[in-house]
């Protein structure tokens, strides 16, 4: 059994205000000074907004080896990171398709509806007529040259949209489990074996790594950036916390060999990595059908790691809880003690975090209405490490509209208990 999750308060109050929160009987109130000096510890050079380099500290200290001790004898707390703007600055799956994209390592779909069930006819003709059918069932197309092919893909991929404005996908699913152009994004990969693709994503970590920050590119006639960074303090963060006895995973909603390769430069290895991950033909090469969760059999995308499928893939793969008990919140020792994300896809794995959830304010909806309401005290909030954004002028619609519901409606967002979130100010933002 992991220990009980920290019960001070999280929020933005000082750090001699939390210390008098820690019951005295606690195990790390009854560290010896000698252990403590052997406990791992987050960089002092490295700048966190307001103290929540202390606030980390102390739940890794009270929930790692120097405070725990189960997780001294084998009993290892659990900690999970969203990779895309939270472990890295910008989005490595995008960086991956436009390298894919400017090098032709497409390969033709018979249908393209073959590659989502969501496709709707229009994007399906305009897919066909804007690739051609010229290449072969199976050969890689011309996107190098192609800007209309490669505009059209790209399009689907970042906006949902064709180029004429007209929605790629229809009909129903979940959506707070799904969504259609993220699930679209790993079936373009499709005939490549994942060693194929996590060669490619190795190429453009190189290119993104190597290019100033702020560099943009072109793909086809769209803009997006052409840089990423691993941000320092999660990297360090994440040093820290295996060294302190945690087991790291990385619950991502992109593509398993995409980040596969660029996750052991944050120190996590293959086996920590949770993404969409396709199933292989018996040649090994990547086909439309992607691994399922919670007893959801594979399909083309109905489930994947994504706001309530974050929480089952790391239950399963974590925790060993199967079934449909891995789409539910479990006791406190099932749960991981510090998670981290930025957007609404990690919300449901961050606010699981039994000792600190820690986000990335990058200005979406309800994970910033729970983060600032803070309602069980282990949110914390800082500015993007890299280029951080100012503050949102409008309040967070927290009331009204910040929810997503299964059926894709927006509606209020309620806490445990059912109440529901007041519109939410934001404070903690770069500028």
């Amino acid at each position: 059994m992991r220990t009980a999750p920290l019960g001070a308060a999280l929020g933005l109050a000082s750090v001699a205000a939390l210390m008098s929160l820690i019951p005295a009987s606690t195990t790390y109130a009854a560290e010896t000074t000698a252990e403590r000096a052997y406990c791992p510890r987050l960089s002092s050079s490295l700048a966190w907004y307001g103290d929540n380099r202390e606030r980390l500290q102390r739940v890794i200290d009270e929930r790692g080896t120097c405070g725990n001790s189960q997780a001294r004898h084998g009993e290892r707390p659990v900690a999970a990171f969203d990779w895309d703007n939270t472990v890295s600055k910008n989005d490595i799956t995008d960086l991956a398709i436009a390298w894919a994209l400017k090098h032709d390592k497409i390969l033709r779909p018979a249908h393209w509806s073959d590659t989502s069930p969501w496709l709707t006819e229009e994007a399906d003709r305009t897919l066909t007529e804007a690739c051609g059918t010229e290449v072969p069932v199976g050969a890689p197309l011309p996107t190098s040259t192609d800007t209309a092919c490669t505009d059209e893909i790209f399009s689907i991929r970042s906006e949902a949209t064709l180029m004429n404005g007209h929605k790629a996908f229809a009909g129903e699913w979940n959506s707070r489990r799904t969504l259609p152009q993220y699930a679209w994004v790993p079936q373009l990969f499709a005939g490549h074996t994942e060693a194929e693709v996590t060669s490619y994503a190795r190429k453009s970590r190189a290119e993104a790594l190597a290019a100033p920050v702020g560099a943009t590119q072109r793909v086809g006639s769209h803009t997006l950036h052409a840089y990423a960074r691993y941000n320092p303090q999660i990297k360090d963060l994440i040093r820290v916390l295996k060294k302190a006895g945690f087991e790291v995973w990385v619950d991502s909603a992109g593509s398993t060999p995409v980040t596969n390769a660029w996750a052991g430069g944050a120190g996590v290895d293959r086996e920590h990595v949770l993404a969409i991950r396709n199933l292989l033909d018996r040649h090994g090469r990547i086909t439309y059908t992607q691994e399922g969760c919670g007893g959801e059999p594979a399909s083309k995308g109905t489930v994947m790691p994504y706001i309530e499928g974050k929480r089952c893939w790391l239950n399963e793969k974590a925790f060993g809880v199967t079934g449909p008990a891995a789409w539910k919140r479990q006791a406190p020792q099932n749960r991981p003690v510090i998670a981290g994300g930025d957007a609404d896809t990690d919300v449901t794995m961050v606010g699981d975090a039994t000792g600190a959830g820690l986000v990335l304010n990058r200005n979406k909806n309800e994970i910033m209405c729970r983060a600032y309401d803070n309602a069980d005290g282990t949110w914390l909030i800082n500015p993007m490490f890299i280029e951080p954004l100012p503050r949102k002028e409008a309040a967070y619609p927290c009331s009204t509209t910040g929810y997503t519901n299964p059926d894709g409606t927006p509606g209020p967002v309620r806490r445990q208990d059912g109440s529901v979130i007041p519109d939410q100010e934001d404070s903690v933002h770069g500028g």
